[in-house]
């Protein structure tokens, strides 16, 4: 699968948003080494800590069905019911979040649309990554 699609299915699962608060509607869309997709989109709460962002809800779709070797994700997000203006990229707990399953060099793909996007790795957004290593120092 290449970049833009992958764009396209974060475009996609953002359409499944539940933002009634925030309005502001996020997709990802994570690619697994194997070529399988997990959609995910951000799903909020009345009690605001129980939200789940959309990248973290595609992360623990995949994990929860057996999934460990990841290769990109995408995503995307902007006020819901528009298409995305700007870049929107993942909050901290997310990248943690990647960080858990993911090298370095994972993709993190930054998309507007399918035609407008930034490429980074998972380096790039989280420098001086906290992993499992570092407990054991």
């Amino acid at each position: 699968m290449d970049n833009k699609e992958l764009v396209k299915e974060a475009l996609a699962a953002r359409e499944m948003a539940y933002v009634p608060y925030s309005n502001f509607a996020v997709g990802a869309a994570l690619l697994t080494k194997e070529g399988k997709v997990y959609r995910g989109c951000n799903i909020e709460n009345a009690a605001y800590s129980p939200t789940n962002c959309a990248e973290r809800t595609a992360f623990f779709k995949a994990v929860s069905e057996g999934e460990r070797e990841f290769a990109a994700i995408a995503v995307v997000g902007g006020p819901a019911g528009e298409p995305p203006v700007d870049f929107c990229y993942p909050c901290g707990v997310c990248r943690q979040v990647m960080a858990e399953f993911c090298p370095d060099e994972f993709v993190v793909l930054i998309g507007k649309s399918e035609e407008e996007f930034r490429e980074h790795t998972l380096s790039d957004i989280l420098p001086h990554t906290f992993r499992d290593a570092d407990l054991h120092k």
